[in-house]
This record gives C-alpha cells, sequence and structure tokens, in this order.
C-alpha cells in the first residue's frame, strides 16, 4: 500500500470523467461529487478516485443502471448498502469516452440526495478542505498505517478513529 503526494491532475481526471459520464446521465443525476483524500488539496492519497453520483431518489436508479453499463461498469450489489450502490469498472476504458481513454483507478457510487453516506463524505471533505492542520494530521496517520499494516483492511480500520472524530466535528 502506497500513500502518493497530493496531485493537482487528480481533480483534472475527477473533471474528465465527470464530464463523461454527465453526458450520459445529465436528466437522471443531481451532480457528482469528488470525494475522498484525493479531492483535499495538499493531501497525501492513495492512487484511487473516490466519486459520489447523487440521484435525486431511486425511482430513477434502474435508468441510471443502465446509462452506467453504457459507459463500461456494472452495479456491484455485493458493495452496496442503503443509500451507497457501487459500480466496478469492466475495463481501463471505463468509462467509455469514444477515444479509448485509459482512466485512473476510481470508486464509482451512487447516492440519493438524502443518504446518510453522502453526508458523511461530503462532510469529511469539507472539514479537511476548511482545515489545513487536520490535512497533515491525516495524512501522518495513513503514511504510517501504510508503512506498518500488510493489507487494505488494517489499512482503513487504522483510519476509523480518526475518521469518526472528524466526522462528530463536522456534522455536529
Amino acid at each position: 500500500m502506497e500513500v502518493s503526494k497530493f496531485d493537482e491532475r487528480w481533480a483534472e481526471t475527477f473533471q474528465s470523467i465527470k464530464q463523461v459520464l454527465s453526458k450520459t446521465l445529465s436528466d437522471l443525476i443531481i451532480d457528482i461529487e469528488h470525494v475522498g483524500s484525493t479531492s483535499v488539496q495538499g493531501l497525501g492519497a492513495k492512487l484511487i478516485l473516490d466519486i459520489d453520483i447523487v440521484i435525486e431518489n431511486y425511482d430513477v436508479f434502474p435508468n441510471v443502471i443502465k446509462g452506467l453499463e453504457n459507459n463500461g461498469y456494472f452495479h456491484q450489489e455485493e458493495w452496496s448498502f442503503e443509500g451507497r450502490e457501487a459500480f466496478g469498472r469492466k475495463d481501463t476504458y471505463s468509462p467509455w469516452d469514444g477515444y479509448g481513454t485509459q482512466w485512473m483507478e476510481h470508486h464509482l457510487y451512487v447516492c440519493n440526495k438524502d443518504s446518510k453516506e453522502l453526508a458523511r463524505h461530503l462532510a469529511f471533505r469539507d472539514y479537511l478542505r476548511n482545515n489545513p492542520q487536520t490535512v497533515i494530521e491525516y495524512e501522518n496517520l495513513k503514511r504510517d498505517l501504510a508503512n506498518t499494516v500488510k493489507d487494505r483492511t488494517t489499512y482503513t480500520l487504522g483510519k476509523t478513529e480518526f475518521i469518526n472524530k472528524i466526522l462528530k466535528k463536522a456534522m455536529d
């Protein structure tokens, strides 16, 4: 596991992916949000973008699934839970933009606008964006974990207490 230094290209890649997905899903969605560590200026991260597609409600979800399938994604029901539906990529060319672009690794989720998970993602991201000292603390924790743990599950569990502490501050 490696935590890479912040890279401005992460935001550019997100915007490119958002543009491709927006063309297919425009009338079905409210917004597409860049969340997770790669969305925070100056924060080191694993080289994986986290993207939340926001929908009004689940009435449109079957059509969102079809639109995402047309862009090279598949619904990962086993990784989904209430308020957050996970999607995997068929290959590195997903989403298909018509040019054969290979995209940076990313996790794609669909959340309804009232989803607790969406609220958590946005609150955590926004708190970090507004608290540079917390960004430093979080990156140090992530680097320490990346250097000492052997698997992704342990890495994720090692961040949980810190994340919950920030979410309590951000959502109160």
